[in-house]
């Protein structure tokens, strides 16, 4: 029989005793990265031998302040969202065991970055629309299309992909999701400048694309399922993310009024109380949908969560500019550059205030997460829907 899964106090042991033979001051980061994943200290609720312990997710945070305690290295989650929050779930849930063991523990050290190329200039909200073709040749696919808004193109080793297999059938039952190389001959990514002036997006060609088989998750025809799963746990990594009180950017706010009395109006003083009591009751919910989801898979509830943080981080970036009037007018950067990783708190409120204005529509705009929370959160009769049942190559392109 199995042993019970660790408690906090065996998670704590465990760790003390992982630093006690690998000094985080004395190993390189890499190679003190690989061990923590190899000891099962990385996601403590993944398998053994796959970066976990079989714990509960819940005691994530136990193994992580005790790392942070030591001063060890972290690896980079800002810089590799995409990858911690969506591909790792996603393959953990229908990879192959050679998947898993090739594709995660690199992922989790942060030595390969991932992407996510779902979107199409032509298949955004409608996901299930898209038209990049995938077709077999033996043990391969060749893939050819253009996706967009893909961030952190230009950093990714690997990237997630959703494609067209089967036109001859609806919509959502002709996509299949694979691995693709980003270094593959074939892949071209261009940056999309944004409103900040910066691009941490980009759009990416596919032109004959050769996907070997073995890098196919899920079934052939499935990919619309595979990918609800990534969603799912994307808008939990967007929205769910575990902050302490006052932080994110109702903490810069706060700390603003706190350090700049002479910027106070009693009308400010009542739009700053509405939105921390917004901002914590969105935090606790966010907390409290972490706790669900370490009893099982993310559900619908994350779009709450997603459409929450958008709106909180666009009405709290614009009270920061009415409180500094004139100074938050000034911008401090204007030059086009290619960022590793997207940072709200240590930039100035002008960017705060434009790059806030994207949340409402990177991973799953708030339109499409206000009918997915209304039909399978509250219940209410779902849109009537004509293209339900007609087959891909017949739809209105």
């Amino acid at each position: 029989m199995s042993s019970a899964p660790p408690d906090a106090d065996d998670l704590r042991e465990r760790v003390r005793s992982f630093l006690s033979d690998h000094d985080p001051s004395g190993m390189e980061r890499p190679a003190f990265l690989r061990a923590r994943f190899d000891a099962g200290l990385a996601w403590v609720h993944y398998p053994p031998g796959l970066g976990g312990l079989g714990a509960p997710r819940a005691l994530q945070p136990v193994v992580d302040a005790e790392f942070a305690a030591a001063g060890a290295p972290r690896n980079d989650p800002e810089r590799n969202g995409i990858g911690l929050g969506m591909a790792a779930p996603t393959i953990l849930a229908y990879g192959t065991e050679e998947q898993k063991k090739r594709f995660l523990r690199p992922l989790w050290t942060g030595e390969e970055i991932w992407c996510q190329l779902f979107s199409e200039p032509g298949a955004g909200s409608d996901l299930a629309a898209l038209g990049t073709r995938a077709v077999r040749d033996g043990d391969h696919w060749i893939v050819n299309g253009q996706k967009v808004w893909t961030s952190m193109a230009h950093e990714a080793r690997w990237a997630i992909l959703v494609t067209r297999t089967d036109p001859d059938v609806p919509k959502h039952r002709g996509m299949t999701y694979f691995v693709c190389d980003m270094t593959a001959p074939g892949v071209e990514v261009r940056p999309l400048r944004q409103i900040t002036g910066e691009a941490e997006f980009n759009e990416v060609f596919l032109t004959d694309v050769r996907i070997p088989d073995e890098h196919r998750l899920g079934e052939v025809g499935e990919g619309w399922r595979v990918a609800t799963t990534t969603l799912m746990n994307e808008r939990v990594a967007i929205g769910g993310n575990a902050v302490p009180r006052e932080g994110g950017m109702i903490g810069v706010v706060a700390g603003l009024w706190r350090d700049r009395p002479e910027l106070r109006t009693p009308g400010l003083h009542d739009t700053l109380l509405r939105l921390w009591v917004e901002a914590e009751a969105a935090r606790l919910t966010g907390e409290r949908l972490r706790q669900q989801l370490a009893a099982g898979a993310p559900g619908p509830e994350g779009s709450a969560a997603k459409l929450a943080f958008a709106r909180l981080n666009q009405e709290i970036s614009g009270l920061e500019l009415e409180l500094l009037g004139e100074d938050g007018l000034r911008y401090d950067d204007w030059t086009m550059r290619r960022p590793t990783e997207v940072d709200f708190t240590r930039r100035s409120p002008g960017y705060r205030y434009l790059r806030a204005k994207g949340n409402s529509i990177e991973g799953g705009t708030s339109e499409i997460l206000r009918n997915i929370i209304a039909e399978r959160v509250l219940g209410l009769p779902g849109e009537i829907r004509v293209d339900k049942d007609v087959a891909w190559k017949d739809l209105p392109k």
